[in-house]
């Protein structure tokens, strides 16, 4: 098994350090961190970031709030599709698509595969369907996934994973990969746990925004703890959970826990893994 780290998107909001803790200048930079795992039952994508019809067409597949708040740059190499391609693959070589949640930021790219199994918690599907208001009614976006012909919806249950709930056995997938009930930021969202020989990875999604709140002592910068608190769909759960995963940090020596968007960390997965960088 062979796991690729991607950046499938790009958000610039305005507050430079105070939002992502390392730029100089007014703005940030957040990525949309994926992961492609070549497997021997075809390549298995860990979400999607924004798709090939979102960087076409962006203000009739997404919220112009969330586009001009986030200031997405819409940039067709950043594509899942395109890396895919760009390593030798085609769009059909993608069996499966594991996805953390259902945010714009996370499911813009289902429709680039549409051979793939799309593998989700029940509660996150069900909440996606049913979600109003001025945040949930704009993040949840419809026009993403509505052509999505192969569901694979799961609720937690069975053998639990270092104390949290788990889903094992995702269909067609490899036992080596499993999702992680992480509710908070939305309620139906997960982690994607990955068996390596190194160890595990846990792509953690939403569940922290920012590197050092896995740190024993955490911080979090200004920009990103109002970020966190305007999108969460459960505090209380979401406190709980980061408490959980910085805990399971820190005592793991063969644990390694990343989330969706700090470009630090994706960096340094890039690094360790093949040799590609991120695009």
């Amino acid at each position: 098994m062979r796991i690729h780290h991607l950046n499938c998107g790009c958000m610039c909001p305005l507050g430079g350090r105070l939002m992502d803790g390392v730029s100089s200048g007014l703005t940030a930079h957040l990525v949309c961190h994926c992961l492609l795992i070549e497997t021997d039952h075809g390549l298995v994508l860990v979400d999607t970031g924004f798709g090939m019809r979102d960087v076409q067409q962006p203000y009739e597949r997404l919220s112009p709030f969330f586009i001009h708040f986030n200031r997405i740059q819409f940039e067709r190499r950043d594509t899942a599709l395109e890396q895919v391609r760009a390593r030798g693959f085609s769009p059909r070589d993608v069996r499966h698509i594991v996805l953390t949640h259902l945010d714009f930021d996370h499911a813009g790219g289902l429709e680039d595969f549409p051979d793939a199994k799309v593998h989700v918690l029940q509660s996150e599907a069900e909440t996606a369907e049913t979600s109003g208001g001025l945040i949930s009614g704009r993040r949840y976006r419809p026009e993403q996934w509505d052509e999505v012909r192969h569901w694979c919806l799961y609720e937690p249950g069975g053998e639990r994973w270092f104390g949290f709930d788990a889903v094992r056995d995702l269909d067609g997938l490899p036992p080596e990969i499993l999702m992680v009930p992480l509710r908070g930021h939305t309620i139906g969202h997960a982690g994607v746990a990955i068996k390596t020989p190194e160890g595990w990875l846990l792509h953690a999604g939403d569940a922290y925004f920012y590197r050092h709140e896995m740190d024993p002592k955490p911080s979090c910068t200004p920009g990103l703890a109002a970020y966190q608190r305007m999108m969460g769909q459960d505090h209380q759960a979401r406190r709980r959970n980061q408490a959980r995963l910085r805990a399971l940090a820190n005592s793991q020596d063969d644990m390694r826990i990343f989330c969706s968007h700090d470009p630090v960390e994706l960096e340094a997965l890039s690094r360790l893994s093949s040799g590609w960088r991120p695009v």
